[in-house]
């Protein structure tokens, strides 16, 4: 199905509200054909709505006090205010707003995404570049629904708790630490005992911006062992990301080339478009690129990495899980687990979405739940001996 074929449903889904109120959706763009396929696939689910449709930035800012939306899918290039000029008025109308930058996928979209996420959006979509191409549409069709639900349900949720007198504080606003035996609603494993020789991390929705505050915190780390990444991006982005994190860290940080050997002082993140592995090469490791189907429907994912780099370094590795949608990572941790290793997640309320770092925490795997800020300082300690 083309963007240009989709068609409205023959009768709009009663709205399945029994968790709380629909998630409202502000729909930006200059395209008519763009506004409607969306808030048509928006108006079609039964835990959403369009709060309010925009032809540019400006209707946007001007309209988002009174639409109170949730999320808003925004645009990047349209007439009298585009969206990375919109984006900081949104924000400042609406803090908590998620903001969703939707573009093609040229280098100096994604430069502009890039830019958008550190001034406080929180994801991006990369649009079909032909309307006509039906695996596109369809794949930005459940991207585009996917990542509203997972956003807008936080939203809802958080108004919720805000409301209610009875409301009970996530568990999670503190650290969950197996080492230092705070009560934890999950089970939690022992830390272990096997010095790590590796860091990998796993990271999607509020991601980029997550390692922007991370990396810069393990500096010492990276200079010790090798630390490879996997964060969900299309390609062009992840090479830009790369940038900016190396720039932010002071050390080299680029896309893994497939061949190159696994060292120290170099942080490899996983290539837009390709999943990233660890290949044994010689008495080392090697990046692995391959172009085989989506996991966990992304491409990278997280699994692939986790679990060829128990091949590598049984279980010598240290793992972390940090925000985004869906379950990706889950499954590479458990082999990282058997075969040793360690995982550690970043609790909800410092994630953007508390879905990969949940699916860990739920799945038992985890050794620590730990807000972002204490993760870098928690591993600091393990990478130098400490076991606590």
């Amino acid at each position: 199905m083309s963007l240009e074929a989709a068609k409205p449903p023959t009768a709009a889904p009663s709205k399945d509200l029994s968790k709380g109120r629909a998630i409202r959706v502000m729909v930006v763009d200059d395209s008519a054909i763009i506004r409607g396929v969306i808030s048509r696939w928006i108006e079609a689910e039964p835990d959403m709505e369009v709060a309010r449709s925009c032809r540019n930035g400006l209707d946007a800012v001007n309209a988002v006090v009174a639409a109170d939306p949730d999320v808003v899918v925004l645009d990047i290039e349209m007439p009298e205010l585009d969206g990375i000029s919109a984006l900081p008025q949104l924000l400042a109308k609406k803090p908590k707003l998620f903001v969703i930058m939707a573009s093609t996928l040229t280098t100096r979209n994604a430069e502009i995404s890039i830019k958008a996420l550190a001034l406080g959006a929180t994801d991006y979509l990369a649009k079909p570049e032909s309307t006509r191409d039906s695996n596109a549409a369809e794949t930005f069709h459940r991207d585009l629904v996917s990542k509203v639900r997972g956003l807008g349900a936080r939203a809802v949720r958080t108004e919720l708790s805000r409301a209610s007198a009875l409301a009970v504080k996530p568990l999670s606003s503190a650290s969950i630490d197996g080492a230092a035996g705070i009560a934890s609603p999950y089970v939690l494993r022992r830390m272990s005992d096997k010095p790590p020789k590796v860091l990998l991390i796993g990271s999607s929705t509020g991601g980029p911006k997550a390692l922007m505050d991370f990396l810069p915190a393990i500096v010492p780390i990276i200079d010790l062992v090798p630390v490879l990444i996997t964060q969900h991006m299309p390609p062009v982005f992840t090479a830009l990301l790369a940038d900016q994190l190396s720039r932010a860290c002071g050390r080299p940080v680029r896309e893994g080339i497939a061949g190159e050997r696994v060292n120290a002082k170099q942080v490899y993140i996983a290539p837009g478009g390709r999943h990233m592995r660890v290949v044994k090469q010689d008495t080392g490791a090697a990046i692995a690129l391959d172009d085989s189907p989506p996991i966990n429907f992304c491409k990278p994912a997280v699994d692939p990495l986790f679990k060829s780099a128990c091949d590598i370094w049984q279980g010598h590795i240290m793992s972390v899980i940090l925000t985004g949608m869906g379950s990706d990572g889950m499954r590479g941790g458990k082999d990282i687990v058997a075969a040793g290793g360690s995982v550690i997640a970043q609790d909800e309320a410092s994630s953007v979405v508390w879905g990969m770092p949940g699916a860990a925490a739920q799945a038992g795997i985890c050794a620590a739940i730990l807000p972002l800020n204490q993760i870098a300082p928690r591993l600091i300690r393990l990478f130098s001996g400490s076991r606590l």
